[in-house]
């Protein structure tokens, strides 16, 4: 199947210009072109697009991407490099996830005081499970 740009902006959630931008960094090979020399992506780039944004997601530098796809481009000799690119930034991720973990749990425990404030300024008494905890 093949896409026009605009098609494959749609499918892939990234706008026109992001597409042209990854092009011309070289995160994503110039596409096809159709008879009449527009950009005719395949459901190859647009699985590769699915990739980038799933790595732009996890907070990785456009640097670590690009080192990515430059790899990429070098089939199973680079698989070794692929993968410790992914592993840190899977490490990453696992930080920050414990990170923001914390973070939810202030918010849980501050959000418990001003129910508990809130339930004493109606005058109503703790649930149960309350007193006991």
């Amino acid at each position: 199947m093949s896409y026009s740009i605009a098609e494959a902006a749609r499918r892939s959630g990234l706008s026109i210009d992001t597409l042209r931008y990854y092009e011309r960094i070289k995160l994503l090979d110039p596409p096809a072109r159709d008879g009449a020399g527009r950009r005719a992506y395949s459901d190859d780039d647009l699985g590769w697009l699915g990739f980038l944004t799933k790595l732009r997601l996890t907070g990785m530098p456009i640097k670590s991407m690009r080192e990515y796809a430059s790899l990429r481009r070098h089939g199973v000799a680079s698989a070794g490099r692929r993968k410790a690119i992914l592993v840190e930034q899977r490490q990453s991720v696992a930080d920050r996830i414990a990170e923001l973990q914390g973070c939810l749990e202030i918010l849980d425990y501050k959000i418990s005081n001003y129910e508990q404030i809130d339930r004493k300024a109606l005058g109503q008494r703790p649930a149960m499970e309350e007193i006991s905890a």
